[in-house]
């Protein structure tokens, strides 16, 4: 049980540290793939999960764009007939309604400065410190059950010996 114990501990203690490591580069590869998901896939007809899913990041985080709000005019989605004349998607508009892209102005649209990424950020650094400790929370659980399981196989071996 110990052995168990001390290989879930180790487990987890390698976690925490690549994820303290590699929350840059975490960082760098959400603003690029975000942007690309942004300007590739938005709107296309074989990825409407991805577009209900910027929808909603958009609406929830109250932000439009990446960056900001002219990350969309090179975007397929506002290149294509479908967008209809508008300059960034419905979600961008503080109250939604059928083409209210069509107006960009910040009494319309959500102008966040350094846009959606910026939110997203803020979001998961809030929640890396909950997690963070949480974990820490557990790892002392694991602590604790170690010490005692030594302290219960030293009584057993004094015990029965």
């Amino acid at each position: 049980y110990f052995c168990l114990l001390l290989g879930v501990f180790l487990v987890e203690l390698v976690a925490g540290v690549l994820a303290h490591v590699y929350y840059q580069k975490l960082s760098e590869e959400l603003k690029q793939h975000l942007n690309r998901t942004l300007t590739e896939n938005y709107g296309q007809p074989r990825a409407m999960e991805i577009t209900a899913s910027v929808d909603r990041l958009q609406q929830d985080f109250k932000c439009c764009g990446s960056d900001s709000s002219a990350d969309w005019q090179q975007s397929a989605y506002i290149l294509s007939r479908e967008a209809e004349g508008r300059r960034v998607p419905d979600s961008c508009c503080k109250t939604v309604v059928t083409g209210c892209g069509q107006r960009v102005h910040p009494s319309n649209i959500y102008k966040v400065k350094g846009g959606c990424i910026t939110k997203l950020e803020q979001f998961l650094a809030d929640h890396l410190l909950l997690m963070g400790a949480v974990g820490i929370g557990v790892a002392c659980l694991q602590i604790c059950g170690m010490v005692l399981t030594c302290c219960l196989y030293r009584r057993f071996q004094l015990h029965f010996s």
